[in-house]
């Protein structure tokens, strides 16, 4: 009776129950709103599905983080090791290579002048670097953080790694996400409030074609120019070149389709889950997490308003041929910001088609967010 009775007290021990903090249930209710959200309204579930699933395996089994070196056996535990593939840089640049395969570059090739929105948009990464350093974060710190206002978390975990900062590269990770994720709740208010409803129904004229030479010299330039001036930029820009030279040069369909489709979503699960598991109450429920949430909101906010507003400027120097709705697709989120820009638009005006003039300044947002990445490196002396 006592060998049973020991036996259930051992099983009982053993669960999660037992084990869990205030702490992990809050973690685990926070888990299930992004959830929520993923799965019943749609907020880019791809992105997430699997960080809140990793969220919520850290918060019921700590162990499925636990460091190699830490381990009784020497094995870490199976998300730690997704993890040392975010703090190598690895995962972030196979990411920067799919958007290349997936993504159009003919907009922003079409319209150069829409380097000069996704240069605006870039202003709240700047705006969160002073205010982080003003929060008492180091220099470091302040840059890897400030990133998030790109609102590319790929390029975020790629900073954070470089200089160093391991300790808060979950929560920039977990808000770089977190905030494209909510792309369509955070930028239609701050574009509705810096615009009237005369200028949101403003139509652009037609993009011009652009030639298959013009768009297979396109990434082969960007990178011969950007990485010459920042070679630290070399795994985000030209991972995300090589991606597009995929796709544009027409002869390696077979690249073209596996870094478009199986590698990314195999990426993607591997850099959403491990992220997500960086988010155990223990790290993330402390005074600097909250710190660097509201950073990255304040910095995401400042990027779409200053994209916004040089939309307007553009809008007043071109006599009312630009958008200034176009002008909040500069945040790095590809594609979701110039699908909202499609969006605002067409709720002010359901024959209004913005989405590939969006396309142009949100490409460059992306490059943009890169070279930002690589001055603060090139400051830190980082290479």
């Amino acid at each position: 009776m006592s060998y049973i009775a020991d036996t259930l007290g051992n099983l009982v021990q053993q669960t999660a129950f037992m084990n869990l903090t205030f702490g992990n249930f809050i973690m685990i209710l926070v888990a299930c709103v992004f959830l929520y959200l993923a799965i019943a309204k749609g907020y880019e579930p791809l992105l997430l599905v699997p960080i809140s699933f990793g969220m919520l395996l850290v918060n019921i089994y700590p162990d499925i983080m636990l460091a190699a070196e830490d381990a009784a056996n020497g094995a870490g535990g199976m998300l730690w090791y997704f993890y040392k593939l975010d703090e190598w840089a690895i995962l972030p640049s196979l990411i920067f290579m799919g958007v290349g395969a997936m993504t159009d570059f003919g907009p922003l090739i079409a319209n150069p002048k829409s380097f000069l929105l996704g240069a605006a948009a870039q202003f709240g990464i700047f705006a969160a670097y002073l205010g982080a350093m003003a929060m008492g974060f180091s220099d470091r710190a302040a840059a890897a953080i400030s990133i998030i206002g790109g609102a590319d978390g790929p390029t975020s975990i790629f900073l954070a790694g470089k200089l160093q900062q391991t300790a808060i590269l979950g929560p920039i990770a977990v808000a770089a996400y977190s905030y494209m994720s909510l792309v369509p709740i955070i930028q239609p208010p701050i574009m509705k409030l810096l615009t009237t409803e005369e200028e949101r129904k403003i139509k652009m004229e037609q993009l011009r074609p652009v030639s298959k030479l013009e768009k297979i010299l396109f990434p082969i330039i960007v990178t011969i120019v950007v990485c010459l001036i920042l070679p630290t930029t070399a795994p985000l820009v030209g991972m995300l070149m090589l991606g597009n030279l995929f796709r544009e040069s027409g002869v390696v369909r077979q690249l073209t389709e596996t870094a478009s489709n199986a590698m990314m979503y195999m990426v993607v699960i591997l850099l959403g889950t491990s992220v997500g598991a960086t988010t155990s109450a223990e790290a993330f429920l402390n005074l600097d997490t909250l710190k660097i949430v509201a950073l990255g909101l304040i910095a995401f906010a400042f990027g779409t308003a200053a994209g916004v507003l040089f939309g307007k400027l553009m809008c007043k120097v071109s006599g009312g041929k630009v958008n200034p709705l176009i002008g909040s697709a500069g945040v790095s989120a590809v594609p979701m910001a110039a699908r909202v820009s499609q969006k605002v638009g067409a709720e002010a005006d359901p024959t209004n088609f913005l989405l590939m003039h969006a396309m142009g300044p949100n490409v460059a947002g992306v490059i943009g967010t890169a070279v930002a990445a690589g001055t603060f490196m090139a400051i830190f002396g980082v290479m």
